[in-house]
């Protein structure tokens, strides 16, 4: 996974955080978007994503 990856969604799980702290989102759209920004927040700190490897997808240059 590559950096930009990483940072956009460390964005989104900073913004779903924002919003919930902010009281946007509530019910059961907090409880799916804190899911979705687990799931984010974990695959950005291992930099690996279980739903490229199946497709062969890559966002980091290769290195030869």
């Amino acid at each position: 996974m590559g950096t930009l990856d990483q940072v956009v969604r460390l964005g989104a799980v900073a913004a779903v955080i924002g919003a919930d702290g902010l009281g946007l989102i509530g019910g059961t759209f907090d409880l799916v978007f804190g899911v979705v920004a687990v799931v984010l927040l974990l695959t950005s700190l291992t930099a690996t994503c279980p739903d490229f490897m199946p497709v062969g997808l890559a966002t980091w240059p290769r290195h030869r």
